[in-house]
């Protein structure tokens, strides 16, 4: 597997992998956290535009997407807990796996790891395949914090 910036040809696969997701996660569970269509084509083309869209390559095929940025979050900047570390840290957001292998969200997530050894992410307290793959990877609850609309999510961090 190789990771690489998503490229704008890319979007009807990215969105179609979005939309999986959604599936998947609306079959275990987890109704409530990408509702709405979320994330919209719209919110991946400025992914895609702003440079922070990156895939999951596998063969020839995508098999994971995800948001990745290092800097400030807004949505950081208040927690209900607290943070292992104040340090300039990397932002991991819409992680999606085609599902056409295995440990594709943890190469992504390694892979981001890699790139900036302090990773704030955040998901939703219903989204148990993320929650465990978090856990697995040594990420520690830091607490809550709230998104634009006032839903809450659960955040983790990862420090070297």
């Amino acid at each position: 597997m190789v990771i690489r910036k998503t490229a704008m040809h890319d979007l009807p696969e990215v969105c179609r992998i979005y939309e999986g997701a959604r599936g998947f996660m609306r079959e275990n569970g987890n109704p409530d956290q990408w509702k709405d269509e979320f994330p919209t084509p719209e919110i991946v083309e400025r992914d895609i535009m702003s440079g922070a869209s990156y895939v999951c390559v596998c063969g020839e095929a995508i098999a994971a997407v995800f948001f990745f940025s290092v800097g400030i979050e807004p949505m950081y900047l208040k927690i209900g807990g607290q943070w292992l570390s104040d340090g300039p840290y990397g932002v991991v957001h819409r992680l999606a796996s085609a599902r056409i292998t295995r440990g594709a969200g943890e190469f992504c997530l390694d892979w981001c790891f890699d790139q900036c050894l302090n990773i704030r992410i955040d998901t939703h307290r219903d989204n148990k395949p993320m929650r465990n793959l978090l856990n697995k990877l040594g990420y520690a609850y830091c607490g809550v914090i709230w998104l634009e609309d006032g839903d809450e999510r659960i955040a983790f961090q990862k420090v070297s």
